[in-house]
């Protein structure tokens, strides 16, 4: 892959808020970010849309694609629903002079940060609690029971995975949270945040 802008990954469990300061990190035109879309292989949700969330493509089409080595990362997530970065998702937004944000699995995330050590920022959202996580999975009320437990017995694992990465944000109070994300990720791509003093 012919090397271009910078890779911001953040990594969380479900329902730590990564999603939403993503969303919040790409509204800031400074920062000169483009989302980088994931391929699934699982079924569509609610209003989702092919190519604006996800590439979503039937599994053996993605195993095609893992075989002919197309992905950057991927992962059985939970069996048969596959999740991947394609490495031309990448390269089509560097090749538009972007820095490429991921909201991205715990282990994928790790995974880019080992290819890409020095372009690389890999950022853990901390909950404030598995219990906390577990309200705000119920709250959505798009899963059933069984998947949610899934989901708070993949958290506990992940949560272990949170000194491996750069940074730890805890998402305790989200205001302070996106401002944290926002200085972090200004830093790393070298742009001033607004409120920042020079030296």
């Amino acid at each position: 892959m012919t090397k271009g802008g910078k890779l911001i990954i953040f990594s969380a469990p479900s329902g730590s808020g990564k999603t939403t300061i993503v969303k919040y990190l790409l509204d800031q035109p400074e920062l000169n970010l483009a989302f980088s879309i994931s391929a699934t292989s699982r079924p569509r949700r609610g209003k989702e849309k092919n190519g604006v969330n996800y590439y979503f493509m039937s599994i053996s089409e993605f195993k095609k694609h893992i075989k002919q080595g197309d992905f950057l990362e991927w992962e059985e997530v939970y069996r048969d629903n596959f999740y991947g970065t394609l490495k031309s998702e990448v390269e089509r937004l560097w090749a538009e002079g972007k820095n490429v944000i991921f909201d991205i699995d715990v282990s994928g995330g790790l995974r880019i940060k080992k290819k890409f050590p020095e372009e690389t920022l890999a950022v853990f959202v901390k909950p404030p609690s598995v219990d906390e996580l577990k309200i705000r999975l119920k709250k959505r009320s798009t899963e059933s029971d069984d998947k949610i437990n899934m989901r708070i017995a993949k958290a506990s694992v992940e949560l272990a995975t949170a000194p491996q990465f750069d940074k730890i944000i805890k998402n305790y109070d989200l205001d302070v949270a996106l401002k944290e994300a926002h200085a972090l990720v200004a830093d790393f791509v070298g742009t001033k945040t607004p409120d920042s003093k020079e030296d």
